[in-house]
């Protein structure tokens, strides 16, 4: 590789633009950090991009006895609806119950702990059904007659990572995709890493202090800097979804139980569709080319096709995804490896702190917990904030994040279709849930629709896509369609290649 032509100079180098690495970026620039933010490819491209995009305790994990992990995750889901309440909501589950599952008795003791872990303001109680006079009873087999119903939350999991990069980028810090990191090498008290980023000719980035948030690769990473062993603990577990048309009119959620002592998910998504996942297998291939096989599809249409009346095939199949989790490896069966994580710090000479494990919805308090450690090494005493501030959007009654802004989202979202009267009420139905209050800065000096420049696919006006090149890092037609939305379920192959055709007839200095 050719000599850089450009050096940063930061407190804090995280390598890794998945949902951990863009959590810390957020906390440590909030300090008063500097910090360098390095993806090899686009934000949450990977991991954090298929996950079941629940924001949840971990209602299954009571099972294998962790307690602290799901008190934890109850604490934090309710944290982040108040956060974020444009990309997130409750949803209500059902999980119907038959003979031969688990016992009655034995759900409603883990359903009345689920409830009491933790303090709940914003979702309610879990309770029995009666399935035959229940909305959520009709598309089920007539043997399921009863039930429970229990809340969690859902998310948009790829625009979590992307708005806790901006509110990184807001408060300072520099967030650089498609950037690989070539080599990390300890000089004096601190990093020098060379930085793969073509479209600048290669940075130099001088770091005090190292986050390596690489996810699935998080052993290789750590293998580039430094030989010493310590990633014995990364297990990769892939978990795949299938996408079918919509299955239920209703719009609550399903947990579905499986023999093997799995649970799988069918959830409303993107009004058309239903989402069927998760797998948990091990998995020992490239992490960069994971995919769904076909024995996983097969296994979600079977349990699928076990409650619902309507059989599910794989020839249903419009959409699959898969992802590598990089959990703890504690010894246990894939499905049941613990989803906690665990901060490990090699401090002998320039420190760098590996993540290892973890889960969506705890991302927030992993960040505060890698940042408390940096904090103390750089003598940085600013102390934690992120509990109380709202992510890019959030802010719909006020900056600090309240109960109204989740219960009342509806009420909001009314009061900006009469002022966007101008635009489809179920455009901006999709721009408040995408970009909350931001939509005024994407909407700002628009009043007519021809304002908004053409449409380069349904839906998808010149405007959007220039929005999410200039704040968002989108550089792609599968970076807007598929992470910054998911516009791609709904568009035709003509549009895609339309919408490529635009962004190369319109190339932009990419940050």
């Amino acid at each position: 590789m050719a000599e850089p032509q450009h050096t940063l100079d930061c407190d804090v180098l995280i390598v890794g633009g998945g949902i951990n690495g863009a959590g810390i970026a957020r906390d440590a620039a909030g300090r008063g950090l500097s910090v360098v933010l390095c993806e090899k490819d686009d934000l949450a491209a990977h991991t954090s991009s298929a996950s079941t995009k629940l924001i949840h305790g971990g209602l299954r994990y009571l099972e294998y006895y962790e307690f602290n992990l799901v008190r934890k995750a109850l604490i934090e889901r309710e944290v982040l609806l108040r956060a974020a309440p444009h990309i997130m909501w409750p949803l209500r589950f059902v999980m119907p119950h038959s003979k031969g599952q688990r016992p009655a008795l034995l759900i409603r003791a883990g359903l009345w702990l689920y409830d009491t872990l933790a303090r709940r303001e914003l979702l309610p109680r879990s309770a029995a059904i009666n399935l035959r006079c229940h909305s959520a009873g009709k598309p089920l087999k007539p043997e399921f007659r009863c039930g429970f119903a229990y809340s969690d939350g859902w998310v948009d999991d790829a625009r979590l990572v992307v708005l806790n990069a901006m509110d990184a980028c807001e408060k300072g810090a520099t967030i650089l995709t498609q950037a690989r990191v070539d080599t990390l090498t300890r000089k004096g008290a601190g990093w020098e890493a060379i930085i793969d980023k073509p479209t600048c000719g290669g940075i130099r980035v001088n770091a005090r202090y190292v986050v390596n948030a690489a996810g699935p690769w998080t052993a290789q990473m750590l293998h580039v800097a430094t030989p010493k062993e310590g990633a014995g603990h990364l297990r990769l577990v892939k978990g795949s979804h299938i996408v079918v048309k919509r299955m239920f009119d209703h719009d609550n959620a399903y947990i579905f139980q499986n023999r093997d002592g799995r649970i799988v998910f069918a959830i409303p998504y993107e009004r058309d569709f239903t989402l069927i996942g998760t797998t948990d297998i091990d998995y020992q291939g490239n992490a960069d080319n994971v995919a769904i096989d076909a024995s996983e599809i097969a296994y979600l249409c079977q349990l699928a096709s076990e409650y619902f009346v309507n059989p599910v095939t794989p020839a249903d199949v419009v959409w699959t995804y898969s992802g590598v989790r990089p959990l703890l490896d504690d010894g246990a069966d894939a499905k049941a490896v613990t989803r906690d994580y665990r901060l490990e710090v090699d401090d002998d000479g320039a420190p760098i702190l590996s993540i290892f494990g973890g889960k969506i919805t705890t991302y927030r308090k992993l960040a505060e917990d890698a940042v408390e450690l940096i904090a103390k090494a750089l003598d940085n005493r600013h102390g934690n904030w992120t509990a109380n501030a709202c992510l890019p959007g959030g802010d719909l009654f006020g900056a600090e994040p309240q109960n109204k802004s989740v219960l009342g989202f509806d009420e909001w979202v009314r009061k900006v279709q009469n002022h966007y009267a101008w635009l489809p009420p179920l455009l901006v139905v999709r721009y408040t849930r995408a970009y909350g209050t931001r939509i005024h800065t994407l909407l700002r000096e628009r009043a007519t629709i021809a304002d908004m420049g053409s449409e380069i696919a349904p839906g998808l006006y010149e405007v959007e896509v220039e929005y999410l090149r200039k704040y968002e890092w989108a550089r792609t037609a599968h970076d807007i369609l598929w992470r910054r939305s998911k516009l791609g379920l709904h568009v035709s192959p003509e549009a895609v290649a339309a919408l490529q055709d635009w962004l190369t007839a319109h190339p932009m200095q990419f940050r």
